[in-house]
């Protein structure tokens, strides 16, 4: 069974992030780091990964960056292979990698809507292929291991313009509850971590003049989450005990109505 401390409850664990290389997974591994475990951090920019692992070692942690495109079956199945080879396997898979691009579904922005569903769904489809046998394996071992997939709060509410993004993203909640029914038995916890608005790179990406300015409008009516306090609710969920599974938990701006 795993055993915890108070100052680093997640000693002893290996935790895989995507879409490591800023925003919510870049403080993550970082959170996770701080908290004890082992972090193997995968993104596409690999010099990015590389001074998050700096950062990381020059404060105490251990990390290893794997620069990895998740839409990549085959590139995620050899990093996990290495995550097998150099620490035994993980028991702690953040699903992070996502693309956020909203548009009126008229002006049939093709391109975009398969980019996203390639990024939200086909690459969370191949992290968890990848590294479900090992966190299966872990929690046999140790008593738990956690599977945690980032949705977004547009899973569950409307937002004109955010169809395809939104179903990407009810996909990713729905799939969290299948698999927590595969998984539970095998003490492998599954959760889904629902955000509102997050400062992150995301907004960068949107190209919608009528989603910026509302994102724009937004900013001036409430104080956006940060990636931090994201990190710390994913770190919260993997610090509970064993018996402990947060199925799904929405985390929102004060001032966000919905």
């Amino acid at each position: 069974m795993t055993t915890y401390t108070s100052s680093h409850p997640l000693a002893g664990r290996v935790a895989v992030v995507t879409g490591a290389s800023s925003g919510i997974g870049e403080a993550t591994a970082e959170h996770l780091a701080d908290l004890g475990a082992r972090v193997v951090v995968l993104a596409r920019r690999a010099d990015r990964l590389h001074e998050l692992v700096a950062r990381i070692e020059k404060n105490g942690g251990e990390a290893l960056a794997l620069a990895v495109d998740v839409t990549d079956t085959t590139a995620v199945r050899g990093a996990a292979d290495r995550v097998a080879v150099e620490f035994g396997g993980a028991d702690l898979l953040f699903n992070n990698a996502g693309v956020m691009l909203p548009a009126p579904v008229e002006e049939l922005a093709a391109d975009q809507w398969q980019h996203q569903i390639d990024l939200n769904i086909t690459g969370l489809m191949n992290a968890i292929g990848a590294f479900t046998p090992q966190l299966v394996k872990a929690a046999g071992e140790r008593g738990v291991a956690d599977l945690i997939n980032t949705s977004s709060i547009a899973a569950q509410n409307i937002f004109p313009n955010f169809a395809v993004y939104s179903a990407t993203k009810a996909y990713v909640t729905h799939l969290s509850r299948h698999l927590r029914a595969e998984l539970g038995t095998k003490n492998v916890r599954v959760s889904a971590i629902e955000p509102g608005i997050v400062t992150t790179e995301l907004q960068s990406h949107v190209t919608d003049e009528g989603a910026l300015a509302w994102l724009e409008s937004s900013k001036e009516s409430m104080e956006w989450l940060t990636p931090a306090d994201i990190a710390h609710t994913v770190g919260f969920t993997a610090s509970l005990p064993p018996r402990v599974n947060i199925q799904q938990l929405t985390v929102m701006p004060t001032a966000q109505p919905s």
